[in-house]
């Protein structure tokens, strides 16, 4: 039953609705939340005389409300979701954002701020360089529309990221502002030709009506400038003091509106020949305004094309994967071919890959041999081959024959997303002295503002005639934004160059760390080898034959990433200890990194592993001949063993990875300490140590022992690099103070590694350590020149040595020069 009507929209009213606005004293009833919000908008901006004029209801709060805010609610679907959602667990879930209208670094600030105050956010970061927010959440608490209706409500807009929609912004947004430019900077000369006749007059003399005419002329040109091309400025000031925020625009819209305001007053009692108290006739600002607002769009515009330019080679990663792919059909009349987009694909599809083409997911090869391109991935420049049953990975190009590939990950789970995350992550992740900066620039508008209003005093007191000047002068010319982007923007640019040179950050201390680095540990086997070991050789001691040791240990083993796993399964594959055996199943394994491996097969408990691994386990030891004899190889061994018998030994050999010795030399020509960890045997390790050139080793460690060593160097003051790539690395991959992981390592050791080298060019390390000192040098530059410039400028200004005019260039070379400046790290060549 309706009982009365809505005072905003005239609509009825349901009973059960309770709502309304006090509007004039009186309250008022409302129809739904959308009414009484839009109701309370306008009391809230004293517009109530809006009710008292209007001739027709207003339309429904609900059409007000912005489509956007409307659609959202599709992103909660988890059909959507799993385009572009990561799923931690059932509810634990990070996507990637677009934020729209972000021009500065107090931006960044404000959004990353307002969302952390979010029930249920756990992380928010945002990238200033690629203008993309990286949220994780509680999807139990809150949901991904939620988090999206709050960005907007500040006055932001942020969707789904998508590289095409992305870049079609970044497009609309680089036309806009040309136009801005454009259109400031003919009306500027327009300004500035007529401001020229102005300055000749003063000098020589001009007739009132000339000079009143000269006066509407640049009024009528500055309106433009300033209602069109200074838009920005006035919304971005507006978002910021609505939300009780000082961003940089605060000033500079300040700025422009006083300007504004006195050259309107002095171009008005020229008119009418008043006499001025505080602004003299000559006091007009036009060319000023047109000046700081070409000036400070120009600028503006080229950070953006730097930004872009910085941040290039880790968005080709981005453009790497397909729209569409070829999925193959099971028919009655046979195999057939249809065209999908790549986000419908399936795990467990079946993808037909024609030579040329980029491949769409991570998968196995079922059919076909040929090589491929992964040099925009891992930066390897010669193809690689690869064969049935090999995998592959989304973005890499097929380049010789047709595959057929089968479908492992899909999204978000593919090894190209999950690189892109670390890279977010690393990218919008802020070093102390980043963190430090973004709470100065802060405080430091403030104590701009007070110090423009305290000059505004000094001046109208001491001499009238130059308070206005003094006073544009003090707001224009500084730059907190200089201060806040002279780290971010260094790191995005070396992380993109690193990229290309196949070394992936994933933490934003990791370049400013490794730059400091006086140790350098390296792991053996995987790192200084190739960590492909080849089974060698089996010496059998019990009844068992080679072929039986090798079944039995590779029963266990197959449930390890290690190495030596991959070694025994290539040789059981290949069928190199005669017939392939039967295989066998083991129940109960248990892993202990670093030393073996053990389970129950056949009801019976074997162990494969380390001889102080089998003694622990089984009490059984080699002979001391034996055990003499198998280290005196200098390769790696493992035991077969069950709680009796040692039924074999299983000899693996390994290989030197090309530019290990390179990157050993010149590590010690930089005087840096270098040292050899590893769990095997001593001779093993010696003979690895000494091809290379490394004299500080230690051997047949376990991971517990590897990471106290790594705790007594860093007692001593050591700052140190760890380099490894096995489960057993994990450890001490995170107690090192930046640590690298090999791409080809496991999963495990890559979550613990601060930097990952995806490339088997052991020597695109010396580029990491190269650019990492290079980004430091750069972000000490830009550190002391935002800093200097302001201590300079703004004491120059405040006592009358810069005219609006140059403060506008100043400001506006400023945030361009630091982002100029980190842009050298993208220009040299990673090679």
């Amino acid at each position: 039953m309706l009982s009365k009507y809505c005072y905003h929209c005239g609509l009825p009213i349901a009973e059960s609705i309770d709502l309304s606005v006090v509007i004039d004293n009186q309250a008022q009833p409302m129809c739904c939340p959308g009414c009484q919000a839009v109701a309370q908008a306008i009391v809230a901006a004293q517009l109530t005389d809006f009710y008292k004029y209007r001739t027709h209801n207003a339309p429904t709060g609900q059409v007000l409300i912005p489509e956007f805010l409307q659609q959202i609610s599709i992103y909660d679907n988890p059909i959507i979701q799993k385009r572009f959602v990561r799923y931690e667990n059932e509810q634990l879930r990070e996507a990637a954002l677009i934020l729209e209208g972000i021009t500065c670094a107090a931006c960044v600030w404000l959004n990353e701020r307002h969302l952390r105050n979010l029930p249920g956010v756990l992380e928010v970061q945002v990238n200033y360089s690629t203008h993309r927010a990286r949220v994780r959440w509680d999807d139990s608490r809150i949901h991904l529309s939620k988090i999206l209706q709050a960005i907007s409500q500040i006055g932001y807009l942020a969707h789904p990221y998508d590289p095409a929609r992305q870049q079609e912004i970044l497009e609309r947004e680089r036309k806009q502002q040309l136009r801005r430019i454009g259109i400031a900077g003919a009306l500027g000369m327009q300004i500035m030709m007529f401001s020229f006749a102005l300055y000749a007059g003063a000098w020589y003399g001009m007739e009132p009506e000339f000079k009143a005419l000269f006066y509407w002329l640049n009024l009528i040109l500055t309106l433009p400038i300033l209602l069109y091309c200074a838009e920005p400025f006035f919304k971005n000031a507006w978002r910021d003091l609505s939300h009780w925020q000082l961003g940089m625009d605060v000033p500079v819209t300040f700025a422009i509106s006083l300007a504004f305001i006195g050259s309107v007053w002095a171009t008005l009692t020229s008119v009418n020949h008043y006499p001025l108290a505080a602004i003299s006739n000559e006091s007009v600002y036009y060319d000023s305004i047109a000046m700081f607002v070409f000036f400070l769009l120009t600028a503006r515009y080229f950070e953006l094309v730097a930004r872009q330019h910085s941040v290039q080679a880790a968005e080709n990663l981005v453009h790497l994967i397909p729209t569409t792919a070829t999925r193959l059909r099971s028919m009655a009349t046979g195999i057939q071919e249809e065209l999908v987009l790549v986000a419908d694909l399936a795990i467990g599809d079946t993808v037909l890959i024609r030579p040329g083409e980029t491949i769409p997911a991570d998968g196995c090869i079922l059919v076909g041999q040929s090589n491929i391109d992964e040099s925009l991935l891992t930066g390897e420049s010669c193809p690689i081959p690869k064969n049935s049953g090999q995998t592959v990975i989304a973005g890499t190009i097929n380049i010789d024959s047709p595959l057929q590939i089968q479908v492992d990950k899909i999204g978000t789970d593919t090894v190209l997303s999950h690189i892109l995350r670390l890279l977010e992550r690393a990218q919008t992740e802020k070093p102390a002295l980043t963190q430090l900066a973004d709470r100065v620039a802060a405080w430091f508008i403030l104590g701009v503002l007070l110090l423009a209003l305290i000059a505004a005093i000094y001046w109208w007191q001491v001499n009238p005639s130059m308070w206005l000047t003094i006073t544009l002068s003090v707001l224009v010319v500084t730059c907190p934004c200089a201060l806040s982007l002279a780290t971010p923007t260094a790191i995005t640019a070396a992380t993109s160059t690193l990229t290309r040179a196949g070394l992936i950050t994933t933490r934003g201390h990791a370049l400013e760390t490794l730059a400091r680095a006086t140790h350098f540990v390296f792991d053996k086997t995987g790192t200084l080898t190739i960590g492909q070991l080849r089974l060698l050789t089996i010496h059998s001691f019990a009844h068992f034959t080679s072929a039986q040791c090798l079944q039995y240990a590779l029963a266990l083993e197959r449930h390890s990433e290690h190495p030596i796993a991959r070694a025994l399964i290539t040789a059981a594959e290949q069928g190199e200890y005669g017939k392939k055996q039967p295989e066998l199943t083991a129940y109960h394994v248990s892993n202990i990194p670093g030393a073996g491996i053990q389970g129950d097969i056949i009801d019976k408990r074997y162990f494969v592993g380390t001889p102080a691994f089998i003694a622990q386990q089984t009490h059984l030891i080699l002979e001391p001949e034996q055990l003499h004899c198998f280290q005196q190889l200098g390769h790696t061994f493992v035991l077969l063993a069950d709680t009796h018998t040692l039924y074999g030994a299983l000899i693996l050999g390994d290989q030197i990875r090309p530019g290990a010795q390179e990157l050993i030399q010149a590590l010690q020509r930089q005087g840096k300490a270098i040292s050899l960890l590893s769990g095997d045997h001593a001779l093993a390790v010696q003979r690895v140590a000494q091809a290379v050139g490394i004299n500080d080793i230690a051997y047949a460690l376990s991971p517990a022992e590897k990471l106290q060593h790594v705790k007594n160097l860093q007692q001593t003051g050591a700052i140190v690099a760890m380099i490894g790539d096995g489960v057993n690395d994990a450890p001490v991959l995170a107690q090192a103070q930046v640590s690298i992981a090999m791409g080809s390592g496991t999963q495990v050791a890559r979550a613990s590694a601060d930097m990952i080298l995806l490339t088997e060019q052991l020597t695109n390390l010396l580029i990491g350590i190269k650019t990492a000192r290079q980004t430091l040098h750069i972000i000490r530059q830009n550190m002391i020149w935002a800093v200097g410039y302001n201590l300079l400028a703004l004491p120059a200004a405040a006592i009358g040595w810069v005219a609006p005019w140059l403060a506008a260039i100043g400001m506006s070379l400023s945030s361009l020069l630091v982002v100029t400046n980190a842009l050298r790290l993208v220009k040299r060549n990673p090679d």
